[in-house]
């Protein structure tokens, strides 16, 4: 991948982070798939670079932090709500009854949902 959306050749961490996170708040499954071949070939290219590269990404790194946790939560809370929808559906189709101990213990806070 030569190019990350119309920037530089090797766009910095933290904007591939940013850039992440917003395709991901807007279920662009496109983009999100060319940020993760992107991120593979940074990974690949990791490993033949030289210690001045190495060095500049690991200060990168760093300076993405925060935005790499704000993803990593927004990912998180994205899958928690995918789980819930594939429940749902499932739930819809007859695949699954939950019991009335399940219920309960869900209606009282304690079904593991609800606390994030």
């Amino acid at each position: 991948m030569d190019e990350f959306g119309g920037h530089r050749e090797h766009p910095e961490l933290r904007e591939l982070v940013v850039e992440a996170s917003q395709a991901l708040a807007r279920l662009d499954a496109a983009r999100l798939e060319e940020l993760a071949l992107c991120c593979q070939a940074l990974n690949r290219e990791l490993t033949a670079t030289g210690e001045k590269e190495r060095k500049r990404l690991a200060l990168q790194a760093r300076e993405a932090a925060g935005d790499m946790a704000v993803f990593a939560r927004v990912l998180d809370v994205t899958r928690s709500n995918l789980n819930v929808m594939n429940r749902l559906r499932e739930l819809r189709m007859g695949r699954i009854e939950y019991s009335e101990i399940q219920a309960r213990g869900w209606a009282a806070g304690v079904g593991g949902h609800g606390d994030n």
